[in-house]
């Protein structure tokens, strides 16, 4: 290993010694001696950092933490400029512990220190700082998250997410919405574009998205506290409290990690019929718990519990037939989003082999319930004057993923793995109405049960032929399988029903990559990768779906990618960029059947999708750190499918051609333990439409920002912030409520102007 900047040695190291990586660019500067030879972990980094500033601490014996100079040491000089935002980080994404700007992928890693200063809390707000991410905004809990304009709608239902979300080894979405879980002692996001079928199965069409915990330390106590509070320009305060503590147990060989939080966003909307105020009033609390176990030198467990409540008080949409943010509703529109899960880890290496085995189990519940009054001609034509409707979703998942990957480095590497996955999904749901003042009757009702099983086995080779240049080839051969029944119950003169039905889909989603590694932070690569989805069975209706309507098909998506990554400047310039070209058969879209206002899932036809992403970052040695971020796509219908519309409007919904974003953060000593820190960022969301409809209403083409200002000391931190600065409207979801929003335009606003400020401490 010749000279080169730290964070680059420390990374080629542990890559090496395959080992976990935590805090490298921490460590500024060029190493003054290389590598060469066969060397003990401890030795290598002795002989690596020898005259560094930083240090560096084995944490266990697959992870090392590198420490960043010593108050005194920062004292005899300035303080060194922030590292690019866009950084060379390791991440696990892969399946395996490789650098992002080492692959033949289209990764961005938000590490924890980004997460921090820019205030995102959750995955909404992580959104404008990777190219080409997007999210719906029908409410907290109630969103999905897209990647690179590959949309196959705005709303959730029975078809699968196109972006599978990762908390560490474990799917945490099906076909739900995003839990909307707080990114509170989180290490890192890290976010892949582009389907990644060959890896992930079904559910990463376009991407995924993943959420990296912090784990136990084995060797130091620790402990953190953080508290904000917020006025909001005509609405309520919000408030939340956060911590986290790390204790050792029994020192180098157990430890437990324990994070808590609990927030309240206030409400901001006004319902004039109900007569309340600030009615969107959302309450988020969760915790995490987590046991490391190191069992001896090559074996370590993780076991860890999460969970999370989140309950909205009402939906945050309003009409135009209402000025500023009000709306007239009979009913209030609530919603709870319940998440759990408890997962086991295990790391262990076998010597020709490095094995991960990761057990999980998983619960996800979440209701709604919608103002239904605007359907009551067509379910109580008797003169009914109120209408509710009431859904739940209960969705329990096992899975099942054992991987393992070649651990030495050379020429020729591997990877195989076998998934197994079972999931049970109830989703009842009921449509009452009243007469007069009477009570609630029962006009549509249905229960309805799924059972899902998926396997797979799948694997990657790759092969360095010749020094620069790496081949890699892989594949996943996967089987699902399906089985659902229904009960619809409904008066007369409508006939209730009951629906038993199997399914089954089997096949192999492959990739293809050639990448070649020009040697000074330079690689350019191509790429040719699968995504896919499972079919499926629709049930819901006043009458049983047709012979064409009862299932909708698998759909499948197919990449074309030439991608370029760089990095100048002695590091201080990070740039990525990708080209893609996807055809995309069947595509699944849920939707809502007008008027009734019931959901069902059909396959809209094929498209082309055309597009460029491009991100670029620039540390400034005065101590500015610059980030941009841009997503141009161009999709294109060249199949409808007849069965579902005889015309769609141009593009894909829920999604904009057009994205982009920019965050700078300034950093400037005050004293030698002290520092400035300014924080701005801003991100544009282009015009789409909601629907595949011609007459679907238009939303988007409005902008988000914030800005920070804050001082940092030896472990804590404190910052005034303000969203929204210009407290602009825009329309960024124009959709609330399935019963009426093709009867009356529906707008969702941007939060008004919210001013506040935040504390952290560190013990």
């Amino acid at each position: 290993m010749p000279p080169k900047p730290y964070s680059e040695a420390l990374i080629d190291l542990a890559l090496q010694a395959d080992v976990s990586l935590l805090d490298a660019s921490a460590c500024r500067g060029t190493s003054r001696a290389g590598l060469n030879g066969t060397y003990t972990l401890d030795g290598a980094l002795q002989r690596l950092l020898a005259g560094a500033p930083c240090s560096y601490r084995i944490v266990d014996p697959r992870t090392v933490r590198i420490l960043p100079p010593a108050p005194s040491a920062a004292r005899e000089g300035p303080a060194p400029a922030p590292v690019p935002l866009i950084t060379e980080l390791l991440v696990t994404a892969t399946k395996r512990r490789q650098a992002a700007d080492r692959l033949a992928a289209a990764i961005s890693v938000l590490p924890h220190d980004q997460l921090e200063a820019t205030r995102a809390t959750d995955p909404g707000e992580t959104t404008g700082q990777t190219a080409g991410v997007t999210m719906t905004n029908l409410g907290p809990g109630r969103d999905k998250l897209l990647m690179r304009g590959l949309s196959d709608g705005a709303f959730t239902g029975r078809a699968r997410s196109t972006v599978g979300t990762y908390l560490d080894e474990t799917p945490i979405n099906y076909n739900a919405p995003d839990p909307d879980l707080r990114l509170v002692d989180v290490d890192r996001v890290e976010v892949v574009r582009g389907p990644q079928g060959a890896l992930y199965g079904a559910g990463s069409l376009s991407g995924v998205y993943r959420i990296v915990t912090r784990k136990p330390d084995l060797e130091t106590m620790s402990a953190g506290l953080g508290a904000a509070y917020a006025w909001t320009q005509g609405g309520s305060p919000s408030q939340s409290v956060d911590g986290y503590g790390n204790l050792p147990l029994i020192p180098g060989r157990l430890a437990i990690r324990i994070s808590g939080y609990r927030e309240t966003l206030g409400g901001y909307l006004d319902d004039v019929n109900l007569r309340r105020s600030n009615v969107d009033q959302t309450v988020r609390e969760g915790g995490r718990v987590t046991l490391r176990a190191q069992l001896g030198d090559n074996w370590m467990a993780d076991l860890s519990g999460t969970t999370q409540h989140l309950k909205s008080n009402d939906t945050q949409y309003t009409t135009s037939a209402m000025r500023g943010h009000q709306r007239a509703n009979r009913v209030a529109e609530a919603h709870d989003n319940d998440f759990s899960e408890a997962a086991l880890t295990v790391h262990g290496a076998l010597g020709w082999a490095d094995l991960t085995s990761s057990t999980a189990y998983v619960r996800h519940s979440y209701s709604s319930q919608y103002d239904a009054s605007a359907a009551l001609d067509l379910y109580s034509p008797n003169g009914s004057d109120l209408g509710v409707y009431s859904e739940a979703t209960r969705v329990e998942m096992l899975v099942q993923d054992l991987v393992l990957t070649s651990s030495r480095e050379g020429r020729f590497g591997w990877l195989a793995g076998l998934y197994g996955a079972g999931t049970v999904e109830e989703t009842p749901s009921v449509l009452q109405v009243r007469t007069a003042n009477g009570p609630l009757t029962t006009a549509y009702q249905e229960s309805r049960r799924d059972r899902v099983r998926e396997l797979a086995v799948y694997g990657e080779t790759s092969y360095e032929w010749t020094p620069g240049w790496t081949v890699a080839a892989g594949a996943r051969l996967f089987d699902t399988r399906l089985h659902a029944t229904s009960n619809v119950m409904l008066p007369a003169p409508y006939q209730s029903r009951t629906l038993e039905r199997s399914a089954g889909f089997a096949g192999v989603s492959p990739k293809l990559s050639l990448q070649w590694d020009l040697g000074s932070g330079e690689l350019l690569y191509a790429l040719v990768s699968e995504g896919y989805r499972a079919g499926g069975i629709n049930s819901s209706g006043l009458a049983a779906p047709g012979p064409k309507q009862a299932e909708f098909q698998p759909d499948r998506l197919r990449n074309f990618e030439l991608g370029a990554k760089l990095r100048a400047f002695d590091g201080h310039l990070a740039a990525r960029g990708a080209v893609f070209y996807d055809l995309w058969r069947n595509i699944q879209t849920d939707q809502y059947r007008s008027p009734s206002g019931l959901a069902y899932t059909a396959n809209v036809g094929d498209a082309q999708i055309g597009g460029v992403e491009a991100e670029l970052a620039y540390a400034f040695d005065l101590g500015l750190s610059v980030q941009a971020n841009a997503l141009v796509s161009a999709p294109r219908f060249t199949r409808v499918n007849p069965d579902f519309a005889s015309r769609l409007a141009p593009g894909l919904p829920g999604t904009p051609k057009v994205s982009g974003g920019m965050l700078a953060i300034y950093r400037r000593p005050l004293t030698a333990r002290m520092a400035l820190r300014l924080t701005a960022e801003a991100s544009y969301v282009g015009r789409s439409r909601l629907t595949f409809d011609m007459a679907s209403p238009t939303m988007g083409d409005y902008i988000k920002a914030k800005l920070s200002a804050g001082v940092t000391g030896p472990g804590w931190t404190a910052d005034l912030f303000v969203s929204n600065p210009a407290n602009d409207s825009g329309d960024t979801f124009a959709y609330g409520n399935p019963f009426s929003f093709g009867q009356v335009r529906q707008v969702t606003p941007q939060r008004p102007r919210t001013a506040g400020l935040a504390v952290t401490a560190t013990f």
